[in-house]
């Protein structure tokens, strides 16, 4: 905008300023560079060969694999359901197949009794307690034993058409590693009813 102002016969010019409003306490968008780094070098990556700047998006790449490998449970801990049935009774056992190391968990054992079984039985191989650490058992087993090296645990008497729930709480040893295997046979007193085939990996 020019303005002009007559004085003594002369134009002299006047040359004024648009401001806008708060232009003069406009930020300063452009931000300090940190001491320690040199942006050619760490930003722009001048001297580095192509295999380097490949192989740290390789290192990225790999990192975010396991994320998303731990969100498809690859690693634990979201249970899955294992079924047997037979003429005098069904199982259902709802448990994780895929552990780490420190993990809580819980195993729930869901008997459907088809005829009245006596002396019910729940067998477990050394699997479930291996390297992990039995926390409570609910509710109660009537007894308690081992049979050639297996967990057995009594539940009593289960009546022809009825349910019997067990829950079992576990913690992994941190350094308990591998594959274990957990089968569960359900018996009544001396006699087998029938078996799952079931195993556990366990990742550090």
């Amino acid at each position: 905008m020019n303005v002009s102002v007559r004085a003594l016969g002369q134009t002299v010019p006047r040359r004024g300023r648009l401001r806008r409003c708060g232009a003069e306490h406009a930020p300063d968008v452009a931000a300090n560079v940190p001491d320690t780094l040199v942006l050619k070098r760490h930003r722009d990556l001048e001297g580095y060969h192509r295999s380097v700047i490949w192989v740290r998006r390789a290192v990225l790449a790999l990192i975010a694999a396991f994320a998303v490998l731990g969100l498809l449970n690859l690693f634990g801990q979201r249970p899955v359901t294992a079924t047997a049935n037979a003429d005098a009774a069904s199982l259902a056992l709802y448990a994780p197949a895929h552990l780490r190391g420190g993990l809580l968990f819980s195993a729930r054992f869901h008997i459907r009794a088809k005829r009245d079984l006596k002396k019910a039985t729940l067998v477990l191989d050394p699997g479930w307690a291996e390297g992990m650490a039995i926390n409570t058992i609910e509710p109660s087993p009537v007894g308690e034993g081992s049979r050639d090296g297996r967990l057995v645990l009594e539940l009593g008497h289960i009546p022809a058409g009825s349910s019997y729930l067990l829950f079992m709480q576990f913690q992994v040893n941190p350094t308990n590693v591998g594959r274990r295997s957990q089968d569960v046979e359900l018996d009544d007193g001396g006699t087998r009813i029938l078996h799952i085939d079931r195993t556990v990996t366990i990742w550090p």
